[in-house]
Formats: C-alpha cells, structure tokens, sequence
C-alpha cells in the first residue's frame, strides 16, 4: 500500500472544527435515549425541534432531580427511634421550699418602711387599712416623717405616648376620684435614665400587680444590700421538714441540702449523697411506698407578708446536678392537702455536628455558666442575660448568680438602673438579645413527666384525733390542718422512654474486591453506596 493510501493516525485528543461535529458525535456515541434523534432526524426540522425540546426537558428534569437528592443530604436528616425500657431507676431530686422569704437582720429596717410605705399606699389607693397585720404595720394613716420611698406609685392616663398624664395617689382626691376605670387610668411608677431625658411608666391595669411589681423593684434594691457572708439563723427559722422517708424507710443524715431562695425562701434539695459509700438513692419498684413522702409545716405566716399572697409550699422535681428553678417548672401545694405526684422519664439523645444545633456540655456556646451545676438552657439563658445585665446598666440583677468582681443594683448607688433593667428584660423577652439562640439545648436531657393528684388529709376524723395530736408533739405547734401538707413522689412505673436521633442517610466506602489490588475500585461512583432507610418507631 502506498503512503498516500495509508489512514490517518488518530491522535490522542480530537479536535473538532465546529460545534456542530462535536455535538453530532456526542449524539451519535451517548447511550442517553432520544440523542440520536437530534442528528436522524435533522433533515425534518419539526422532529429535531421536537427531539430538542424532549432533550432539554429531560437534562432538565435530571438535574432538578439531582438538586432534590443533594438538597436532602445537605439537610442531614434524622430517624426518631422511641424505645420502652425497663429497668431500675434513680430517683431524681426534689427540692421543696417554705413560700416564706427570710427576713435578714442587716436589712429590718429597709424592709419595715417598705410595709410601711406600702400600707399607705394600699389605703390611699383602695381605703384599705392594713393596722397591725403580722404586728408589723403602724396604724397611722398618714405617712411617716420620714422620706418616702423613690419611684412612688401613681395614676397613669391610659396612652401610647412616652410621658403620660398622672396623679399622684394621695392628693386628696375622694374615694370615688380614686377608684382606677379601666378604660381611663393604669397603675405604675415613673422610671428615668441618669440624664432624666428619657422616662417610662411601668404601668399595669390590676392594682394588685402595679403593687406587687412595685414592691418586688423596692425588695431587689434592699436584697442587694444584705452582706454576701451573711448567714441565715436557723434559729429563727421554725421546723420545716416534720417528716421524711425514703423507700419504705426513714431518711437518712445527709440526704438533703438546704439553701435560701429570695423569693421562696428556705429551700431543702433531696437528693443522692455522693459521699457516702452506701448510696441507695433509687426505686426498684413504683408506688408510693418506694418513693419520697414528705409531711411539712405550711403555715400562713409570712416572713414578708406583702411579697408573697401564696400560703403552703414550693416543689420541683429536677436532675441530680441541674439547678432547681423554682419559677420555671415549679408549682405549690395546697395546705391541709396530700398531694400524690407520679412520675414518668424521658431520655432524649439528639445528634449534634451537623444534625441539629445542639451541645454536649455547653463549653462551646458563647456565654459563660455563672451556676455550679451541669450546663442546661435555663442556666445558660440566665447568664446570658445577667452578662447584658452588667454590660448595659453597670450592676448585676439580684435573683442571679453575682460575677466575680460585680455588685448587685441597688438605687442608692445605680440610680437609673430600673429604667436600664426593665428596657432590657423587654429586649430579652422578644429574643432582641439573642441569648435563646445562643443558648443551645444539650445533646442529652432527661425529663420527667408529671402526673397529680389531691386529696384532703388529714381526714375530718384524724384532723381533731393523733394526727395533729402527734405533730403537736414534735415541738412545731400544730393545732389544725391548714398547717401541714403532705406530698408523694414516686415511678408510676419502672418503664422509662428514649427517644434517639439516628442518621437518616449513612454514606459508606466500601472496596469491592480484595484491598490489596489497586483496581478492585473502577471507580469512585461504583464505590458510594447511599442506603436510605425511612422513619421507624419500636
């Protein structure tokens, strides 16, 4: 054969010379079905349309196809897997408080002009008057020589505009004038910044809660001036717990820790002793009778009588090392009452990394734990909140935890930090502070589903026979039944749930063959294997 006869060498890259030609032979060597329509039938111009259309509608559809597919696994979704298990269980802690804020000497005084102010308030406003209730009160009608309080109470016109029309509450006015409408006037107290320039009316339609709220702003500035080593005298704080027992047995020494709340006042937490060897803190049957009974004294009088209109006593059921919140998930029980709390767990497990936006510990959640306890949302949200405390109005609020190297707000020094707190708790109830985003829920959280239930005790029989002639005897004086109420905590049963988060996309590499040889993998596609697996429920 000559060399003019001879083909031509194909070279490793092929260059087309036009588009056409590459598309023609991409047509004419694709496995995908209707390309080479596009090149058949070119000579009918209807069907290549047609056949492009159908071509780009189906690439299209591909491609939609695949966002949807990439979309789902970007999304990292979960399965929920809820399992019943049953096993021995350990009991959470409970803590249990009087309802009855404890007056500290370094502060009588402050606190007797507050009752005092507050008395003539009541009378001004309402014709109410309040002589010698818990031999506290002075009978005189008209106020004290001495100066009033800050921030007095007044008559807010009803408006939207920052500086309202008011009347003062003691000008003189008859019972009839003073009587609040509705429609027309609010109760509340003036608050300004330091300037003076900007002021509000913290106003509220019930009198009862202008008064309150009041008298709590009046009672955080005296709180935060009771030394931090001060020391409660147990002397003067009467018996509490009458009764205790634990499993069918009494409780023993060390089984509880007491503390001092500002709002409910002494606080006993019941929980496990991590020092004693014998340890024993846990149910192995439900019922009451393996569970915490408590008998306590619920007296009526109040420590502070006009902080608190709730009589009995303040219960939570909380973790072993979490904080006891007790305006959270707290609730009150009734005096003269047995109240039977059953309960039931919850285990939930959530995934965190890319799943959800979760944490193990809190250590990566930008704020730091101000309470001695594991991290929860609570704890977190608290601190948060207390930080924007410090930052904005100079001084930290007296209900949390105080900063190394801070003071608690107080009006004699912070004069405007009312008007700084109550903007800012504002802010911090609409999440404008952002501490509930920063504030993550943790990975890992039991809960404990509750369960009441009441009933009269002591009976109509026992309440004049040994009942209350026994308690009587401890040295505690009770001579009826609205002064003690009993409590039960217990498992409604040893069934516990947990509700798990498992990947609902797992991707797994896999080598087919033997490992040792290199080509046992042709090539990276034929190796992703991406099982799904959908929802399931045991």
């Amino acid at each position: 054969m000559s060399e003019e006869e001879k083909p031509p060498k194909e070279g490793l890259i092929e260059f087309y010379s036009s588009y056409r030609e590459l598309f023609e032979f991409f047509c004419n060597n694709t496995t995908i079905h209707g390309a080479i329509r596009l090149v058949c039938s070119r000579n009918n111009r209807m069907k290549t349309a047609f056949w492009l259309v159908l071509f780009l509608v189906t690439f299209g559809l591909m491609y939609w196809q695949f966002g949807l597919l990439f979309g789902q696994y970007f999304s990292y979704p979960v399965n929920i897997n809820v399992n019943i298990n049953t096993d021995k269980l350990n009991f959470p802690a409970v803590t249990v408080c009087t309802l009855n804020p404890y007056r500290y000497q370094s502060i009588l005084k402050d606190l007797e002009e507050l009752d005092q102010d507050t008395q003539q308030i009541l009378f001004d406003l309402y014709q109410y008057n309040g002589t010698g209730i818990q031999g506290r009160i002075p009978s005189s009608r008209r106020r004290r020589s001495t100066s009033p309080l800050p921030y007095p109470l007044e008559k807010v016109a009803v408006g939207d505009g920052k500086y309202r029309q008011t009347r003062s509450l003691n000008n003189g006015s008859t019972e009839d004038e003073m009587q609040v409408k509705r429609r027309e006037w609010n109760i509340g107290f003036k608050l300004c910044n330091e300037t003076g320039g900007d002021c509000f009316y913290q106003t509220y339609s019930s009198g009862v809660d202008a008064i309150m709220e009041w008298y709590r702003f009046h009672y955080i500035n005296i709180l935060s001036r009771v030394p931090l080593e001060s020391e409660i005298d147990e002397e003067q704080l009467e018996n509490f717990i009458l009764a205790c027992r634990f499993n069918d047995g009494s409780c023993s020494e060390g089984v509880y820790a007491h503390f001092h709340h500002a709002v409910y006042g002494n606080c006993y937490t019941f929980k496990e002793n991590s020092s004693s060897s014998n340890n024993k803190w846990s149910s192995s049957l439900p019922g009451v009778k393996n569970g915490l009974t408590l008998i306590l004294r619920a007296d009526q009088h109040d420590y502070i009588p006009l902080f608190s209109s709730v009589a009995g006593a303040r219960i939570l059921v909380h973790g072993q090392n979490d904080t006891a919140f007790m305006d959270d998930r707290g609730f009150n029980i009734q005096p003269g009452v047995e109240t039977s709390i059953a309960m039931k767990k919850e285990t939930i497990s959530r995934l965190g990394d890319t799943y959800s936006d979760c944490t193990e510990d809190g250590s990566d959640v930008d704020v730091k734990n101000l309470y001695n306890s594991s991290y929860t949302q609570q704890t977190c949200v608290r601190s948060c909140f207390q930080a924007h405390m410090i930052n904005r109005c100079g001084c930290a609020y007296a209900f949390y935890p105080l900063p190394q190297g801070q003071e608690y707000c107080d009006y004699k020094k912070y004069k405007s930090w009312g008007h700084c707190y109550y903007k800012l708790s504002n802010e911090f109830a609409s999440d404008d502070l952002k501490c509930f985003a920063k504030c993550r829920q943790p990975c890992l959280c039991s809960v404990m589903m509750l369960q009441d239930g009441y009933s009269r005790w002591p009976t109509a029989v026992s309440e004049k026979g040994w009942v209350l002639h026994l308690l009587s005897k401890q040295q505690t004086n009770v001579t009826e039944r609205n002064g003690v109420a009993k409590v039960n905590i217990y498992f409604e049963n040893l069934n516990y749930k947990t509700i798990q988060e498992s990947p609902n996309i797992n991707t797994e590499f896999s080598l087919r063959g033997s490992t040792n040889r290199p080509d046992a993998c042709p090539s990276l596609v034929s190796c992703l294997q991406i099982p799904f697996y959908s929802s399931r429920f045991q």
